[in-house]
C-alpha cells in the first residue's frame, strides 16, 4: 500500500513544484505523509461539493488543479467557504494536494492535455520553458576504480537525463604520467613513467550542481591529481515544457473547428465563444489552459490561425481581433482545465499498477464552473 508521501513524490516528479510561478501555492496542503493511500480523487477546484464527494467515496487524497489557499490566511474556521472545505476533508481523513502552474507547463500537463483533447498534433510550447543549463564532466580513472567513481558521481546528481539516472559513457585507454619529487602517487614511483589501464568516464550534469559533482569526483578518485575537464553544453532548443501549446489540425473552417471544441470539452453554461470569420481556414492552433490573455501578443507573432483559451476580457480581445491576426475561441476556464484530470488519473494508475497495489482512482464530474445557467 503506497503512502501519501509515495504518491506526492510521483506527482511532484511529473509536475515539479519548483516550476510553479512565484505567486502560486502548490504542493501538499493537508495530510500525513505517512498515511496509506487507497483512493485518490481528481478535480479542478477544491470546493465544498468536491470535498463532500471525496468524503462520501472514502478518498484518502484529493488532487486539485486550483489551490485552496492561494493567498495567505491566519486561520480557516468552518464558518468560511475555504474552512468548510478543509473541515470536510479533515473530518474524512482525506489529504489535499494542489498542482497548479507547475501542472500547466509540464509534459502531460494541462495545456498539453487540452491540446490532445482538441486533436492537435506536432505540439510545441508557445513560450518554451528555459532549460536547465547542462555541463559535461569527463574524467580519467583507473579501470578498477571506475564503478566506484561512477556511483559517487550519480549520488552527487550527475548522470540524470529525463527519467533516467546513473547515465554515463565509458571508453578504455591508457593513462601515462611520471610522478615528480614531492608526489605521493597511488600508482607508480617518483621519477618513473607509469602506464595505467584507465577508463574515460563522461557524465552530464545540471550546471548548478557543478561544484558538488566535482567535489564528489575528487573525493572518490584514487589519484592525487585527477585528469578531468568540464565543458558547458549548448541549449539544444528542443523544449517540451513551457506555457501553452501550438500544433496542427487537419484543415477545417473556424466554424467547424469551434464546433469540435464544444464537442470535446465538458458542457458549461458559457459554451464556446468565437471571434472571427466562420469560413476562415484553420490549420494551426494555439491554446492555453485557463486564463490566457497574457499570451495574446505572443500568439499574434506565431503562425496560428486561431487561439483557444479562457477568460478573455473585452478590450484585449477587441484589440487583438482588430490586428487581423488569429481568430479567438473563448471556452469556460473549468472545462478547459478539466481535460487534464483523466490524463493525470491514468498516469497515476499506471505508476501504481504494480502487483499488490490496490489504489483506486476517480475523476470528479461535478461541474464546479461558477456559471450555472444562461438566459
Amino acid at each position: 500500500m503506497p503512502t501519501l508521501a509515495d504518491v506526492v513524490d510521483l506527482l511532484h516528479g511529473w509536475y515539479p513544484p519548483a516550476t510553479a510561478d512565484s505567486w502560486d501555492a502548490v504542493g501538499l496542503v493537508y495530510g500525513d505523509p505517512a498515511a496509506p493511500v487507497r483512493k485518490v480523487l481528481f478535480a479542478v477546484d477544491p470546493v465544498l461539493p468536491v470535498a463532500q464527494e471525496a468524503a462520501a467515496w472514502g478518498a484518502d487524497l484529493l488532487v486539485t488543479h486550483h489551490p485552496l489557499f492561494l493567498k495567505a490566511v491566519h486561520g480557516f474556521p468552518a464558518t468560511t467557504p475555504k474552512g468548510r472545505t478543509l473541515a470536510a476533508l479533515a473530518g474524512a481523513g482525506c489529504a489535499l494536494l494542489a498542482a497548479h502552474t507547475n501542472a500547466d507547463q509540464a509534459e502531460g500537463g494541462v495545456s498539453e492535455a487540452m491540446a490532445l483533447a482538441l486533436g492537435l498534433t506536432d505540439l510545441e510550447p508557445i513560450l518554451p520553458a528555459p532549460a536547465d543549463p547542462l555541463d559535461k564532466l569527463t574524467v580519467f580513472v583507473p579501470a578498477g576504480d571506475a564503478d566506484r567513481l561512477r556511483a559517487a558521481l550519480a549520488v552527487a546528481g550527475a548522470g540524470r537525463i529525463g527519467d533516467y539516472d546513473h547515465a554515463s559513457f565509458s571508453t578504455p585507454g591508457e593513462g601515462r604520467f611520471r610522478p615528480l619529487e614531492g608526489a605521493h602517487p597511488t600508482i607508480g614511483t617518483v621519477d618513473e613513467v607509469e602506464v595505467v589501464s584507465e577508463v574515460r568516464v563522461e557524465v552530464v550534469l545540471a550546471r548548478h550542481r557543478r561544484a558538488s559533482v566535482v567535489r564528489a569526483m575528487l573525493a572518490a578518485h584514487p589519484y592525487e591529481e585527477p585528469a578531468y575537464d568540464v565543458v558547458e553544453l549548448g541549449d539544444p532548443g528542443l523544449a517540451t515544457t513551457g506555457t501553452g501549446r501550438i500544433g496542427s489540425v487537419p484543415t477545417t473552417t473556424l466554424e467547424e473547428f469551434a464546433a469540435g471544441v464544444g464537442a470535446a470539452l465538458p458542457a458549461t453554461a458559457q459554451g464556446v465563444r468565437v471571434a472571427g470569420d466562420p469560413a476562415r481556414p484553420v490549420r494551426r492552433v494555439a491554446l492555453c489552459g485557463g486564463a490566457g490573455d497574457f499570451l495574446l501578443d505572443t500568439v499574434a507573432r506565431t503562425d496560428a490561425d486561431v487561439y483557444v483559451t479562457s477568460d478573455l476580457r473585452h478590450h484585449p480581445a477587441s484589440e487583438f481581433v482588430e490586428r487581423d491576426g488569429p481568430a479567438l475561441v473563448d471556452v469556460a476556464h473549468w472545462a478547459a482545465e478539466w481535460t487534464w484530470l483523466p490524463v493525470v488519473e491514468a498516469r497515476l494508475r499506471r505508476a501504481l499498477g504494480r502487483p499488490g497495489d490496490t489504489v483506486e482512482t476517480r475523476v470528479s464530474t461535478i461541474r464546479t464552473d461558477p456559471w450555472q445557467f444562461r438566459i
